[in-house]
This record gives C-alpha cells, structure tokens and sequence, in this order.
C-alpha cells in the first residue's frame, strides 16, 4: 500500500511539472527578452578627421557588440531626431563626437535624461571653449549634467595614457585591472575641479605613471603633472562621460592616414561594454 502511495505521488508530481513546465520556460523568456535594451548613437562626423575616422570605427564595433550582448544598435547623423517620440524607443542615447546645438534638441535630451534616460558621451561630446565653434552656451549640460564646465587645455599628439581605476566595485570597472593602458587619444584639461562636485563619481583618471603624457611639439600640450578625470558618472542620472574618442591621424605628412584606433585595445572594450550593460539594464 504504501508502495503504491509513493508512486501514485511521483506521478502526480510528474504531471505537475509537464504541466508548468510551458509556463517557466516562457517566464525565463520573458525575463531574458527583458534584459534587452535599444541604443541610438548620434554623431556628425564633419570636424577633424581624428573625430570622423573615430565616429566610423564605432560605427561598425557597436553593432557587432549589440548581437554579442543582446542589445540593439542604430545611430544617426539627423539631430532632429533628438526629440520624445523618436527618443521613446531607446533606453541609451550615445553622443559619439559633439552635443546638440538646436533649444529644442536640448530640451529633449535634458527631459530625456530627467525622466530616468541613458546616456553615455565620448571625448567631443563634452567640449565648450567660449570664442569658438563650440561655446559654452548650455548650461544644465556642462556645469549640472556634466559638471565639468569649459575644455581648459589638451595633450597632444595622441598617445596612450595608463588609467587608474578610482573604484573598482562599480560596474563599468569591476573588470579592470587596477591600471591599464589606453588606445591613443588626445586628452582633455576641465575648467571645474571634478572632485569637488558631490554629484560627480569619477570612475578611471590618469596614473601618474603617464607623465610626461603628450610629445608637443607646443610644450604646453606636454603634461607633466596633476589630476585629469578620464570617465565619470553623475549620480542624479543614469549617465556616463568617457574621454576616449580621438585617433591618431598622420598629419604631419599630410597623407591624413588612420595612424590608431579607438577600439583596438581589448581592456577598454571591456570598460565601454560593462557601462553599456550597466546603463541599458538599470
């Protein structure tokens, strides 16, 4: 009898699991086509060819990075895109080589990001010089959102720094070594102290080891001490600005050959990869 009993009940329970088997299988489905986010990168690829080349070159990595992790990727070069309903279907907005300059673009990307939007900036999506092409005439952005106020200065020629990583529990460089070295790129001085705005997390800055960083010719483009901010967060936004995005370019010889590539160095890959995760799943 109790023999009987016994494979009465595994059989009952066989049933229970055929029958909610369907049922788990299309909940972890769900839960898998949840993870996966939209990513649409603006740019414009028109100024400096270090800038156009960059803008090409990740153009083709971030579409084979998509299919690898799950995530989808457009970009385009129409800033009239840059409103809500277009904006509607990304979770991640990209800038990969300058910011919007229409009142209406910005008011949509500072709605965008207000409302709990993603955002990740490369290297001339953060500029403003005043007296130049590109002043410093939109305020939330650079003082609040990016908190680094007006571009102060630049290393030249491009050249490969070694970063430090400032923490290394956070998720865009929990898979860092603590220091590494950078494709090349010309690196840029802010007007604001980064480490005095309570909202600003800085993620990765130049290791002193990288001085003197820059070989001239103008000697001033040559640093040689100091603290630099390479990649931070802004803690109010589900953002990130990453420095990196200029290549080398023979100009000198004036063939305008591609003499680096941004996305040719697999540990700064891994950093652009976790914060694109990190941003599209939060």
């Amino acid at each position: 009898m109790i023999v009987r009993v016994a494979q009465r009940m595994q059989f009952m329970w066989i049933v229970v699991f055929v029958l909610l088997l369907p049922s788990c299988y299309l909940s972890l489905h769900a839960q898998a086509n949840s993870s996966k986010f939209n990513v649409i990168a603006f740019y414009t690829a028109k100024n400096d060819r270090a800038h156009i080349t960059y803008v090409h070159e990740a153009n083709k990595w971030f579409p084979k990075t998509a299919a690898k992790y799950n995530f989808t990727y457009d970009s385009t070069h129409n800033w009239e895109n840059l409103n809500p309903e277009f904006l509607s279907r990304y979770q991640v907005v990209l800038f990969l080589d300058t910011r919007p300059e229409e009142p209406a673009q910005r008011e949509a990307f500072q709605k965008y990001m207000e409302n709990g939007g993603g955002w990740i900036g490369f290297h001339f999506a953060g500029f403003a010089l005043n007296n130049s092409d590109f002043p410093q005439n939109w305020e939330w952005y650079h003082n609040t959102f990016l908190g680094a106020g007006e571009y102060g200065s630049n290393t030249w020629r491009p050249t490969s720094a070694v970063l430090r990583v400032e923490d290394r529990k956070h998720p865009v460089t929990k898979n860092l070594p603590k220091t590494f070295k950078t494709s090349p790129n010309e690196w840029y001085r802010w007007s604001n102290d980064l480490r005095s705005n309570p909202d600003i997390k800085i993620l990765l800055s130049i290791d002193s080891s990288s001085f003197p960083l820059g070989t001239g010719p103008k000697q001033h483009e040559i640093w040689h001490s100091g603290y630099y901010p390479v990649v931070w967060t802004n803690k109010n936004f589900n953002m990130l600005y990453v420095n990196m995005g200029h290549n080398d370019i023979d100009y000198e010889n004036k063939t305008n050959k591609q003499l680096s590539f941004t996305f040719d160095n697999k540990i700064q890959n891994q950093m652009i990869i976790d914060a694109l995760l990190w941003i599209g799943r939060r």
